[in-house]
């Protein structure tokens, strides 16, 4: 079980602190959504989480199998609707991995992406269409 720490700065900033670790992060609020958009939002933060959960979980599949992906990417658009509340409308993945992998291989490696637990729990909320992007070289 992790516990973060987070304390309101003011100015629409707040600094988080992982207990465990000591490692600190700030947010601020977006600059469409009057902050200075100095950092992650919090919203850009779950968009964050969903890219580094689902290779997190791929990359455990992977070691796993003795599989390579060291080079594997991810990109994440994040769409915001304000209807009927402001709120994460789309989260668009692309994931990028090099070199060559077999059908199978590839199969089990999307199965894990899509099996990570930030996808589970954005579930139905959130529209997440996921690219994979299968490359014998990633720029």
């Amino acid at each position: 079980m992790a516990t973060i720490e987070i304390r309101y700065e003011g100015q629409l900033r707040t600094q988080a602190v992982h207990l465990q670790s000591s490692t600190e992060l700030i947010t601020d609020a977006p600059t469409d959504n009057q902050g200075k958009g100095e950092s992650f939002s919090p919203t850009d933060l779950v968009a964050t989480a969903l890219g580094s959960c689902m290779l997190t979980i791929m990359g455990i599949v992977a070691e796993r199998h003795g599989w390579d992906l060291s080079a594997a990417t991810a990109s994440v658009n994040k769409v915001m609707t304000s209807e009927p509340v402001r709120r994460i409308a789309r989260l668009e993945v692309e994931i990028r991995v090099p070199g060559p992998f077999e059908a199978k291989v590839r199969t089990a490696l999307e199965k894990a992406a899509l099996g990570c637990p930030v996808h589970a729990t954005l579930g139905a909320n959130v529209d997440m269409p996921v690219t994979f992007r299968w490359d014998e070289a990633v720029g």
